[in-house]
């Protein structure tokens, strides 16, 4: 059914991989597919924030989210499954949509907490990813 899986955690995160990887696991297992896990080093934007990170911050965030991602696959992931590891900088939810589409993932599993106030007002990276993406999204409530 589904070649390619998508699942972005954050690797400081547990709660986004907690409840997420096990059912990316076994839809990759039912499927015969491939999984991609992939995290995202934010991007803060305005260049009056990003002065006062040290210099070479992006390199080094990415260096440690690598590593991390590396040990979350090796300890969890079983090995009758495939997968695949990618780190990107920027917007959490356009990363995660520029990378289903250059990995041609057919699905994306991704946590999402329950929405707050705040969340109906600006939208949570889950509920862009899941109104902008060309392929279905299974969102999986920590």
């Amino acid at each position: 059914m589904y070649t390619r899986v998508l699942l972005p955690i954050d690797v400081n995160e547990e709660s986004s991989w907690r409840k997420a990887l096990p059912e990316a696991i076994e839809i990759c297992q039912a499927s015969g597919a491939e999984l991609h896990l992939m995290t995202v080093v934010p991007d803060y934007g305005m260049p009056q924030v990003v002065q006062y990170f040290p210099e070479g911050y992006v390199e080094k965030a990415l260096d440690d989210c690598r590593k991390r991602l590396e040990h979350l696959a090796a300890e969890t992931v079983p090995p009758d499954v495939k997968v695949a590891m990618s780190l990107s900088h920027g917007t959490i939810y356009q990363e995660i949509l520029k990378a289903a589409r250059a990995h041609q993932c057919d699905l994306i599993v991704m946590a999402a907490r329950r929405p707050q106030l705040q969340d109906y007002l600006l939208g949570p990276n889950a509920a862009r990813v899941v109104r902008h993406a060309e392929c279905s999204v299974l969102v999986v409530r920590e």
